[in-house]
């Protein structure tokens, strides 16, 4: 009976043991970034710069699936001109009704074990919402690592349009009908 009893312990203890590894194992193959850097700019030539930045946005990669998310909090972006923001909050993005903008995506042929200090491109595709609408997104990111980090960099473009951000007449022509937003992230395994 106690050898039973032992066998059971140590069958339970292994078990344990093994769960333990297998989550260690796979977080692992996540890495996090929290004070991502997100930077939008809409500016037209003469006018004054339409330009933010976000430096808390949350960036989880797995490597074992190349999937991507991140996750902005529209009141997070910094403006040069204080009235910009408010106007950007309340009138054109709506932070209170949509407080974050969110990506899904996921990287096409690449090898995270692949990854050096040089600069190595990789495409993702993947889905941004905002304000309550998705808009598909293809692009390439460069990524490398920097020590413990893996360095994650580019850029995309999207209209007001895409997510019904309606620009008035009086300032139509000083906002830029695309809009560049610029990505730097530097995650750590998790």
């Amino acid at each position: 009976m106690k050898t039973k009893n032992n066998i059971i312990i140590q069958l339970l203890l292994s078990f344990v043991v093994l769960i333990t590894a297998s989550s260690v194992l796979s977080a692992q193959s996540k890495y996090i970034d929290k004070k991502g850097e997100i930077t939008f700019e809409a500016s037209e030539e003469l006018f004054e710069p339409v330009k933010a930045t976000n430096e808390s946005v949350t960036v989880i990669l797995n490597t074992e699936t190349n999937e991507i998310a991140s996750l902005a909090l529209m009141k997070g972006f910094r403006f040069k001109n204080s009235l910009m923001e408010e106007h950007f909050n309340e009138n054109y993005i709506e932070s209170e009704t949509y407080p974050k903008a969110t990506f899904k995506g996921k990287l096409s042929d690449f090898n995270f074990s692949e990854i050096t200090e040089n600069d190595t491109e990789a495409t993702v595709d993947g889905k941004i919402e905002l304000r309550g609408k998705e808009k598909e997104i293809t692009t390439t990111l460069i990524i490398k690592k920097s020590g413990d980090f893996v360095i994650i960099q580019g850029s995309f473009k999207v209209t007001p349009a895409d997510f019904d951000i309606e620009i008035p007449g009086i300032v139509k022509n000083k906002i830029a009908k695309e809009i560049i937003v610029s990505l730097d992230f530097k995650l750590t395994q998790k």
